[in-house]
């Protein structure tokens, strides 16, 4: 953060004027060169913004969507596999909103899991294995 405060303070300085500065002396951080190399931070800055949105934030945005699609399509006899690592048939939907499925993870056993805790469909994922 400072470096960009210091960045835009070099940009907007007033240059000194030939008469006030001796005709020795170089030229400060708001010269020509001083320019160019806050320009060459600001493009760097913002290049660096979208390799990091392309690599990291956008992949995970298209996997968040399909996943909310995957638990609002599930339905009554699939089998799914549960973000703790639980496979079981869903049975039925618990509450009015239907936050709760109810597995059936063996012969008779069967658990209330969070809808949210579903992480994908069994067959879905042993058939992309096989191909």
């Amino acid at each position: 953060m400072y470096s960009l405060l210091h960045i835009l303070a070099t940009w907007f300085q007033p240059e000194a004027s030939s008469g006030s500065a001796p005709a020795g002396a170089a030229k400060g951080p708001a010269g020509a060169e001083g320019m160019n190399g806050g320009f060459t931070q600001i493009g760097l800055m913002v290049l660096m913004m979208v390799v990091f949105y392309l690599v990291l934030i956008r992949p995970q945005q298209k996997k968040q969507k399909q996943l909310d699609l995957l638990l609002k399509g599930l339905k009554k006899g699939q089998k799914v596999r549960t973000s703790g690592g639980i496979r079981g048939v869903i049975i039925d939907f618990k509450t009015e909103q239907g936050d709760e499925v109810l597995l059936e993870i063996a012969d008779k056993v069967k658990i209330n899991v969070l809808r949210s805790h579903v992480s994908g469909v069994v067959e879905a994922v042993e058939a992309e294995k096989k191909s």
